[in-house]
């Protein structure tokens, strides 16, 4: 978050006097309440100042990044997780790389008949394929896929900074999102319910720096 100049030197007052009223800070900038109205509220709803009925503004001892870090924080992998692109394990490499291209995705997750997660193939396991001599038509994708238990996965309810920590640790591109559910057999199953990848977080960073 940027301040302007006069947001700064209102920070500034506000941290040697505070409590401080907006009529006090406006006479120590020779200006009017109504002038200042704007950056009063700015600065309120980015969590830099606190402001009492009947007391004033004071500072928060936020800093702007600390600020950002906390809403990162608070935001879960449910608000922002988007479509997931599943295909079955008996896709063929071919399909797999034309349903990149049609889905503008770079991994594809990989489900049973009921739906649950049995892996993962990313465009870098597509990418090895192509460069050997093997015919993409003829290798379905449960050869080179991630299988499960080795799946790194999310869930809704998972901070988005718990998420991306897991992009940066295991260096993949995106996560499936996951409900755990119970199969048929009473074992532990994962419902594919979204995706979590990088462009998510970048777009999400680049909302919180708009302010929105």
């Amino acid at each position: 978050m940027e301040l302007t100049k006069r947001q700064e030197e209102i920070l500034r007052i506000v941290k040697e006097s505070g409590p401080i009223t907006s009529e006090h800070i406006a006479e120590r900038l020779s200006l009017t309440r109504a002038t200042l109205r704007p950056d009063l509220a700015i600065l309120t709803m980015a969590g830099l100042l606190e402001a009492r009925p009947r007391v004033g503004y004071f500072y928060s001892g936020k800093s702007p990044n600390r600020i950002v870090a906390q809403k990162l924080r608070k935001v879960t992998v449910g608000d922002i997780k988007s479509r997931p692109v599943v295909v079955r394990e008996n896709t063929s490499a071919h399909d797999a790389v034309i349903n990149m291209f049609m889905e503008d995705c770079g991994t594809l997750f990989v489900v049973d008949e009921e739906g649950y997660l049995q892996g993962v193939v990313s465009r870098k396991d597509l990418l090895k394929l192509a460069l050997g001599t093997q015919n993409l038509h003829e290798v379905p994708i449960g050869i080179i896929m991630t299988r499960m238990p080795n799946v790194v996965m999310t869930e809704p309810h998972e901070t988005v900074w718990q998420a991306a920590h897991k992009l940066v640790t295991h260096e993949v591109d995106a996560l499936p999102v996951v409900r755990r559910v119970k199969a048929p057999n009473k074992s532990e199953a994962y419902e594919v319910v979204g995706r979590l990848s990088k462009s998510n977080v970048t777009r999400l960073f680049v909302e919180l720096g708009e302010g929105e």
